[in-house]
């Protein structure tokens, strides 16, 4: 291994392992922005890697779960490696993260710092830790622009959350809501149509409660960007429905930039099994938000979050689900099974589904996720739509999303990376993706 030295050298790598949801990604772009700027180099090769990053999730046990286990192996196969444990896991869980045999460990507030909390690593040998109770902050903090090297260009605009469904940790992980103000996204906006980005997509903690703390709707930051020269397309990433009102939809109806897909995550379509989970809606208002955007965005795909095996789901709220969820008739569905997390209002609660009965009804749930997927699929055979091609995999095809999220691979194009093109939607390979033609223009 090299021999580390004070602020770094050319020939000291780094390698970033990021879990979760499109903000860790976010954020692992921003700390790669640091490193770089403290005279590190990033590998994606993980074992020939000097410095180890993980950027944790802690949705899930299971993400701590792999978190816990990366940094075993890589400390089992070279005790000297330089392991760095940020994010949510630690966040949330503090004393069993400080416990782990990672030599930096730091939660969500300290992200930015994690670059100078190595240079004091390699000074001094001795473990960094920095960990402070849930975040404080009251207001976002200007982060430097950072290119991702992805087609398109995530822009994370909100940091927490204040709901505190029963079963979520991520309030305790994260915060409360801190909204990052309208200049700042018109400013990292503009970076990303400088790295030649022609789609930014929106993300955040909880992306519906954009603006609650200064008097704004997510409906201002969508328009702020949908009004950057050389943005082509804006797309939203997860919703809370029950946040949207009328105004909202209408406003972001007259953005036509925006692209037409909505991923509302509804975790049960039980109102029961919703009510236990304090989540703020039910089926019915849920199913009347679906319908008003789809009478909005006539040609929108809705996709969606479902929970199974939650704390005291019956047969009946499980069938319930099940048929709500044909009933909205979902493009696309996230399904998962409930997982155990400490320090929430649902690890308190009686009921707990038996393992076995969790792992049929997500074998249930993913099935009509299939089913449905396919069907909306098979649905767009015969339309037009215009592609953002992601990568080119062979000379014969290339990879590209439709404005609705539908994956294409188009036969017979020279597109390249980041090229918007016309494709006539020919065929559906199942659940897995469509196939088009590119229309070129005469």
């Amino acid at each position: 291994m090299v021999k580390l030295t004070i602020n770094g050298c050319d020939n000291i790598r780094y390698n970033i392992q990021t879990f979760g949801c499109k903000v860790n990604q976010y954020e692992s772009a921003t700390i790669a922005k640091a490193m770089d700027e403290h005279g590190y180099e990033r590998t994606d090769d993980l074992f020939s890697a000097d410095i180890i990053i993980i950027n944790s999730c802690s949705v899930t046990e299971n993400s701590d779960k792999k978190a816990k286990q990366l940094i075993e192996r890589i400390k089992r196969r070279d005790p000297m490696k330089i392991v760095a444990l940020t994010g949510c896991f630690p966040q949330a869980f503090p004393a069993v993260a400080s416990s782990l045999s990672a030599d930096i460990v730091t939660g969500t507030e300290h992200k930015e710092k994690l670059a100078e909390m190595i240079d004091a690593f390699t000074r001094n040998n001795a473990k960094q830790v920095a960990v402070p109770p849930r975040p404080v902050k009251k207001q976002y903090e200007k982060t430097g622009n950072a290119d991702m090297g992805k087609t398109r260009a995530f822009i994370k605009i909100e940091d927490g959350c204040d709901r505190f469904c029963s079963y979520c940790i991520i309030p305790t992980a994260r915060g409360s809501v801190r909204s990052r103000p309208l200049d700042d996204i018109k400013e990292e906006t503009e970076f990303q149509v400088s790295c030649g980005h022609k789609e930014m997509v929106l993300v955040g903690i909880n992306l519906s409660c954009y603006g609650s703390d200064i008097g704004l709707r997510l409906a201002d930051a969508v328009e702020t960007v949908c009004s950057v020269n050389g943005v082509e397309r804006v797309r939203l990433s997860s919703l809370e429905p029950e946040l949207l009102t009328d105004s909202d939809i209408a406003r972001m109806a007259a953005q036509k930039k925006l692209c037409p897909h909505f991923h509302l995550s509804l975790q049960s379509g039980s109102a029961a099994t919703l009510s236990r989970m304090n989540r703020r809606y039910t089926p019915d208002e849920y199913y009347d938000i679906v319908n008003k955007l789809r009478a909005a965005f006539p040609d929108c795909a809705i996709t969606t979050d479902v929970m199974v095996g939650f704390v005291g789901e019956t047969d009946e709220e499980f069938r319930e689900s099940c048929e709500f969820v044909k009933k909205v008739g979902f493009a696309g569905m996230h399904v998962f099974t409930y997982s155990v997390r400490e320090g929430t209002a649902a690890a308190k609660m009686n009921g707990r589904i038996p393992s076995d009965v969790a792992a049929e009804r997500y074998r249930i749930m993913s099935g009509i996720a299939k089913q449905l997927k396919e069907s909306y699929f098979a649905s767009c055979v015969g339309k037009t739509e215009k592609v953002l091609i992601q990568r080119r995999e062979s000379e014969e095809y290339a990879n590209g999303l439709t404005p609705q999220y539908v994956p294409v691979r188009i036969y017979g194009s020279n597109a390249q990376k980041q090229d918007i093109i016309t494709v006539q939607i020919t065929g559906a390979s199942g659940s897995d993706f469509c196939v088009g033609e590119e229309i070129k223009s005469l």
